[in-house]
């Protein structure tokens, strides 16, 4: 008997193409898995940020709008989000975020006249380096606009990030690159 089971592919049987998968609940399994992604090795804090983002959407909200409530439901916690120019909230931000794992960023900066004679996307450059070291990757979020966004993943994950930003429609790149 020969099956077209394929068990190295573990949702090629999950949906027929006829099936009537719920939007929401679709988009809710994504989100479940970026959290899972930006929160590596720590389900819990994955699930109450996946509770705290269900709490604050409306039903049938567009995409769009619940990547913004995931966003503000991430930051300081499994993200960041500054303003373009604040290479201070920038640093703090990455800072809080690496001790999660208890590393610490080398700036390569002496002082804060070093800090403010840089920018926000070099900072990216630098925290991308000093994380990949560690084998994490710094994700920045393209907004479009004069905020820089992002998170952090294990680089081993580096492929699943793409395929779950593809699913959501992010532009999201490492920050080296």
């Amino acid at each position: 008997m020969h099956s077209d089971f394929d068990p190295d592919d573990n949702f090629a049987q999950a949906f027929d193409a006829g099936a009537d998968l719920d939007d929401e609940a679709a988009l809710e399994a994504v989100i479940w898995q970026l959290l899972l992604l930006i929160n590596p090795g720590d389900e819990d804090a994955a699930h109450a940020q996946l509770l705290a983002w269900q709490e604050g959407l409306d039903e049938g909200q567009d995409v769009d709008t619940a990547i913004d409530r995931l966003q503000d439901v991430i930051d300081w916690k499994a993200g960041f989000r500054v303003a373009a120019d604040d290479t201070h909230g920038a640093m703090e931000a990455l800072d809080e975020l690496a001790a999660r794992w208890n590393l610490r960023i080398d700036w390569d900066l002496d002082d804060d006249e070093d800090l403010d004679a840089t920018d926000v996307p070099a900072l990216l450059d630098t925290a991308f380096d000093r994380l990949r070291e560690h084998h994490y990757t710094l994700w920045v979020r393209d907004l479009g606009g004069d905020e820089h966004a992002g998170w952090i993943t294990r680089s081993r994950d580096d492929d699943a990030m793409r395929e779950i930003a593809a699913a959501l429609a992010l532009r999201v790149h490492p920050a080296g690159g």
